[in-house]
């Protein structure tokens, strides 16, 4: 896998998913994705849905700890406060200490450098809130996200995947 591949298809992710409406019966239907796909697939993780303003889903799979919500925490308020994928933030910041630079005056108490959230873009306005999914390979943890924004657009998956490694 490509660093420089997983960032342009992350960008492409972001141009294309977008939403015309958004609101808490399309934030349940995201959570409700993920929960089934964990359901289905055994997979423990925490799904948040969120506008900027308030959670509008949870959940916690069997397999998850406290630290999770942590970890969704920071990783919601790096994308709030970035306005991108925090996966792709991660890669483009490709920091082994997986801290921010002292410069960017990002504390790691409250932002990390992890995939998982991705940003709910309304058409024609920009990023409201986002879909986080904590406890599995960052990676995985920013693909289920994104494959379940993709459902509930009714877009082709393949087409928003990353590539398989």
């Amino acid at each position: 896998m490509a660093t420089a591949d997983d960032i342009a298809k992350i960008i492409e992710q972001e141009r294309g998913l977008e939403f015309t409406e958004f609101n808490e019966n399309v934030a349940f239907s995201i959570g409700a994705r993920v929960r089934e796909r964990a359901l289905r697939e055994k997979l423990g993780l925490v799904v948040d849905v969120r506008t900027w303003d308030r959670q509008m889903f949870y959940a916690a799979m069997p397999g998850t700890t406290a630290d999770n919500p942590n970890w969704v925490r920071r990783k919601i308020n790096t994308v709030q406060r970035l306005l991108k994928s925090s996966y792709r933030v991660a890669l483009e910041q490709n920091r082994e200490d997986r801290l921010f630079a002292p410069n960017r005056a990002l504390d790691g108490a409250d932002f990390v450098l992890a995939g998982g959230a991705f940003p709910i873009r309304m058409k024609g306005f920009g990023p409201i809130g986002c879909v986080t999914i904590s406890g599995l390979h960052e990676r995985d943890d920013h693909q289920v996200g994104v494959d379940a924004v993709v459902e509930e657009l009714g877009l082709d998956k393949a087409a928003f995947a990353l590539a398989k490694i």
